[in-house]
């Protein structure tokens, strides 16, 4: 029997034996998911906005559910945790319903790539007042389009947390048997789920992808090697998510970086050397030049968050609580998913199927084996990704699956067979609907044409208009369908307003409370 197949046949398994333990265990009850969503605002002609961050929208650095990421002009909505999928959606529709009704003409761009980019001045920097930590914000950011350039800073995506039931982990580890630290067991576990999302979070850009084509502006001159579709727009013939791709976050400088996750303490060192080793290409760009500071520091990386990694092990930090400290200190409470695409399809950019989907595919990569990943497929994993990125829905594409050619098509039918199976134990645990948007994406695995990445190369073919019109349409019906929905429908409304006024006063709070000048606080923060 070949090694493929004994891995294979042992992972399947593992999984079987977990799913008999647990079955009639409550995997929902308990659970928490929250959203994400990136999205440019843009002006009545389609290009990035050059206005401030709205007042009505609160204070960028403090709001606790509106906020900017990389520029000024790039919202990006935050749910809180919720105990269930509908919850999440909804309260990201009443993000979306607030925020439109407060950018007065702007429209939000509906696509994960942006559009109608003349230059990088065209993208602003986004701006978090004068604090210390505002400042650091602000500084970061101008580093990151120093480092890789601002078009990437400008692409939108959409980033899933969740974590699975606290009352579920006692379960879980007297079912394998282990008597040791809970806390160990759990970070353990979840670092089982992040290591398989690096090997088969491919299958979540081919089912859900949705940047198979870009703008020709968004390239700046650059080559592609990507079709021209029409005078506007190039694409990949069966790309299915290019933001995933070399031109969007997969990018040869971060490529280099290795950053273990086969034991929390690798992952922690790692990063912690990362921004501990001086890179001399980012030397060269200076750190501190005329009185301005460029980037925060010359490192591989700024700060732990510079890292584009497809899922990242999480812990909420206290206040002025680096992130590999939190973990370091308290473990992992749960995982943050950062490989989903904005769903153009949809007018908050996810529905409650595909979320119910990627739960029962985050629960599958749990309950199956995670062994370590070698250097050897940490490489695979990342040729993979790329594949799939650039060619995915190509007939007849092969993967590596350790370390053997495999076809996508029999890789995805075993891996979605496992989801569908994890789906039915969460609809017999009290949820609904997960076995149905299991089924559902089994048949977009074998007919390609369904995924949102060929039905948006469908529909550019069949209107005929390039794909900055087409998306600006699109943009302009879903703002617009925010727009007209009655303030009353909002059940938010009114807790974002409260939160707006909030934010500027707990801004203020922090301004007035620094005592360090700018260059001790960074220095006190890496301490």
């Amino acid at each position: 029997m070949s090694s493929r197949h004994s891995a294979s046949d042992s992972a399947r398994e593992t999984l079987e034996r977990r799913l008999v333990a647990l079955d009639g265990a409550d995997l929902h009850s308990g659970s928490l998911r929250g959203i994400e969503k990136e999205s440019l605002r843009v002006s009545p002609d389609g290009y990035i906005a050059d206005t401030p961050h709205p007042e009505a929208l609160g204070s960028a650095l403090t709001n606790k559910f509106i906020t900017t990421d990389f520029s000024e002009a790039l919202l990006e909505f935050i749910t809180p945790p919720v105990p269930d999928v509908r919850h999440a959606i909804q309260f990201l529709c009443d993000l979306h319903q607030f925020t439109c009704s407060h950018i007065d003409d702007e429209i939000m761009w509906a696509m994960s790539m942006p559009c109608m980019i003349r230059s990088e001045a065209d993208i602003p920097l986004a701006q978090y007042g004068s604090s210390n930590i505002g400042r650091m914000k602000t500084t970061y950011r101008r580093g990151l389009g120093y480092r890789y350039g601002r078009h990437m800073q400008a692409i939108s995506g959409i980033h899933y947390n969740y974590s699975v039931p606290e009352s579920f982990w006692p379960l879980f580890q007297e079912t394998e048997q282990h008597s040791g630290d809970p806390g160990g067991f759990q970070s353990a576990h979840y670092l089982g789920v992040v290591r398989n999302v690096r090997r088969f979070g491919w299958l979540l850009m081919y089912l859900f992808g949705a940047s198979p084509a870009v703008c020709r502006s968004f390239l700046q001159g650059r080559t592609s090697g990507l079709n021209e579709l029409d005078y506007g727009t190039v694409y990949g013939p069966h790309a299915t998510s290019l933001r995933m791709s070399d031109l969007g976050y997969h990018n040869i400088d971060q490529a280099r970086l290795q950053v273990s996750a086969n034991t929390l303490d690798q992952y922690i060192t790692d990063l912690d050397r990362a921004i501990r080793t001086e890179n001399a290409d980012y030397r060269e760009i200076g750190v501190l030049v005329d009185g301005i500071y460029r980037q925060i520091n010359a490192s591989e990386l700024q700060i732990e968050n510079e890292f584009y990694s497809t899922i990242r092990p999480k812990r909420v930090a206290r206040s002025g609580e680096r992130p590999t400290l939190a973990l370091g200190r308290r473990g992992i409470e749960y995982v943050e998913l950062r490989i989903l695409d904005v769903n153009p399809f949809d007018p908050v950019g996810i529905n409650q199927r595909e979320a119910r989907f990627v739960e029962a595919f985050l629960l599958y990569c749990l309950f199956r084996n995670s062994p370590p990943i070698s250097d050897a497929e940490a490489q695979a994993n990342q040729r993979n990704q790329a594949l799939v990125a650039q060619r995915g829905r190509e007939p007849g594409l092969a993967l590596n699956c350790d370390g053997r050619d495999v076809a996508l098509l029999d890789w995805g039918r075993e891996i979605i067979e496992g989801v569908i199976a994890v789906s039915e134990l969460l609809d017999s645990s009290g949820a609904s609907g997960y076995r149905d948007a299991a089924r559902e994406y089994a048949r977009s695995l074998e007919d390609p044409e369904q995924t949102p990445s060929a039905r948006l190369l469908a529909e550019l073919r069949e209107t005929g208009e390039p794909l900055f019109r087409y998306a600006m349409r699109l943009s302009t019906d879903y703002t617009d369908y925010f727009r007209q929905l009655p303030p009353e429908l909002n059940a938010q409304q009114d807790k974002f307003v409260q939160e707006s006024r909030a934010s500027h006063e707990r801004q203020a709070e922090l301004e007035a409370a620094d005592t360090l000048d700018f260059p001790a606080f960074l220095e006190r923060y890496f301490e």
